[in-house]
């Protein structure tokens, strides 16, 4: 582990290979799991913001599920995530011709239609924050769902590093990115693995 600033990070990191292939996982990080993504506080209400221009576009399950419950639920002390419908996936994934689950909120983003991209747990899977003792700590979830999206990295040379930049330059800041990715590379030279441009 190693530390940039505040911010602790995992080893896993170093060598992870990465980049998302959704026609073989269909967007499944969307659909699967014990629960929906974390939520930063604040971004309860943000979500509670956005529902009247998503709502429209979600699956019927989930719009009756947000009007009757919220978008987000309380899963823990201090801790929230976005809701999910009976069948596991997020209230706000929506299915494409294909169907390979999207993301409503991403969506809506990318056509300008509002200004907050998505949860910032989704913008940086696989890497999850772990808080402990005042601290954040990077890890890296490596899931079968997203092998895939490990062997394309590798055959196109694209780091995890590389593949979460704007999400972690949306978490942490430019400069700390750039910090990140000097001692990244100064890590992975000590522990004999190839630096990276």
């Amino acid at each position: 582990m190693f530390a940039v600033d505040h911010i602790l990070i995992s080893d896993s990191v170093l060598e992870a290979p990465f980049a998302c292939q959704l026609q073989a996982c269909r967007g499944g990080c969307c659909v699967q799991g014990e629960s929906g993504a974390p939520l930063e506080p604040g971004e309860r209400y943000v979500l509670e913001a956005l529902v009247p221009e998503l709502a429209p576009s979600l699956r019927p399950e989930a719009q009756a599920l947000i009007a009757a419950r919220g978008p987000w639920e309380k899963v823990g002390a201090d801790r929230y995530a976005v809701r999910c419908t009976s069948d596991g996936a997020c209230v706000f994934a929506v299915y494409d011709e294909a169907g390979i689950a999207r993301c409503a909120i991403q969506q809506a983003y990318e056509q300008g239609r509002i200004d907050f991209p998505k949860p910032i747990s989704c913008h940086l899977y696989p890497l999850r924050v772990e808080r402990r003792q005042g601290l954040e700590i990077l890890h890296y979830e490596k899931i079968p769902l997203c092998d895939a999206a490990r062997a394309h990295g590798a055959r196109c040379g694209i780091s995890l590093v590389d593949f979460l930049e704007a999400p972690l330059v949306r978490r942490y800041g430019r400069a700390w990115y750039e910090r990140f990715r000097t001692l990244w590379n100064e890590r992975r030279r000590l522990l004999g693995l190839a630096a990276q441009s």
